[in-house]
């Protein structure tokens, strides 16, 4: 043991401390909890007790002699990196530091949700790993509908207790649980991001980001939805926008309408974006349907309601008339500095 201690010290007044890398390794080999000094002091219980006092004040100044050593190293050390600071030209530029800002999405559904919120409408989120249920079953879809297929859907698995897990194709499912949780009247609005297995182009991205809307009172139509979105419009994209409403399809609204606007890159006379058709979608609504009314236990002779759901990112292309929906997912440095008002 007293021949461990002496060849220990002979290491720790050979070993050169020249940096604070070469301090962090004499630290690491001989001074922490399993360093090779408390090794030494763990075997002490194994000494003679006759003998122990003294091997134990052995172990003592070994210990010291390797804390005063850190000691003068950290002295020695701090005292050349400050020459090296002396050594600075505070006269050069300094680095330009870039500011951040909100991505353009997110300043878009910021504004939608401040209209929205101005007209009463609260805002409600869920999950975006969903299950069949929510997602498809209680909003009326058919067992055999095409958005059921994976081509449509990402599913994450099949064939579970509680239905089928996936991840939510709208943000529709919020609605849903809003129904279930909470009894009219209702208004809401329900952003968030949603997913598809959709080939990605210009104008689709596999995942993007919705707000949909939902109010359920007593003696709701058709006009009141109409009022709300030309509201909006005006709002969002300036008092001389033109809108234009057209019959769809969808299983839980009915009547269905989709809106569209004139394209703002070719002003209606027609380009690849609106594949020549001088409009660009916005959104679709509706009604809606009496059949998802009474999955979520509302009376439809009682209470009426609308629906409509909104492609975010669609409308900052609008907004801001960019031309491929890809931009907004490519952490483009060159495009986002574009934003930081």
């Amino acid at each position: 043991m007293e021949t461990s201690i002496h060849q220990l010290q002979q290491e720790i007044t050979r070993f050169e401390i020249r940096n604070a890398k070469d301090l962090e390794a004499f630290r690491l080999r001989f001074t922490v909890r399993k360093g090779s000094i408390a090794g030494l002091f763990s075997q002490l219980k194994t000494v003679d007790p006759a003998n122990r006092p003294r091997i134990g004040n052995l172990l003592n100044h070994l210990k010291q002699s390797a804390d005063e050593k850190i000691q003068e190293a950290e002295t020695r050390i701090g005292a050349g990196q400050a020459k090296v600071r002396q050594k600075i030209d505070l006269t050069m530029p300094g680095r330009t530091m870039f500011c951040g800002s909100e991505h353009p999405v997110q300043k878009v559904l910021c504004d939608m949700k401040g209209i929205f919120s101005a007209m009463g409408f609260g805002i409600a989120t869920g999950p975006e790993l969903e299950l069949d249920k929510y997602n498809f079953d209680l909003l009326n879809f058919p067992p055999n509908h095409p958005a059921r297929d994976m081509q449509d859907t990402f599913f994450i698995t099949r064939g579970k207790k509680d239905g089928d897990v996936l991840l939510r194709t709208h943000t529709s499912p919020v609605q849903i649980r809003v129904m279930l949780e909470q009894p009219p009247p209702i208004r809401v609005i329900c952003p968030g991001k949603v997913y598809r297995n959709e080939a990605i182009s210009a104008r689709s991205y596999c995942v993007f980001h919705q707000l949909e809307g939902l109010y359920i009172d007593r003696n709701v139509s058709f006009a009141d939805l109409k009022a709300t979105i030309y509201s909006f419009a005006r709002q969002m994209f300036g008092t001389d926008v033109q809108l234009r409403f057209r019959p769809s399809f969808f299983p839980f609204t009915e009547p269905s309408a989709e809106v569209d606007v004139t394209c703002y890159l070719c002003s209606g006379k027609g380009c690849r974006v609106c594949k020549k058709s001088g409009w660009l979608e916005i959104m679709g609504c509706g009604m809606v349907h009496p059949n998802v009314m009474r999955n979520c236990g509302i009376d439809p002779e009682l209470w009426s309601g609308y629906a409509f759901g909104m492609g975010v990112d669609r409308t900052t292309l609008l907004r801001y008339k960019i031309d491929d929906i890809r931009l907004l997912f490519e952490n483009d440095v060159r495009m986002l500095r574009q934003f930081l008002s």
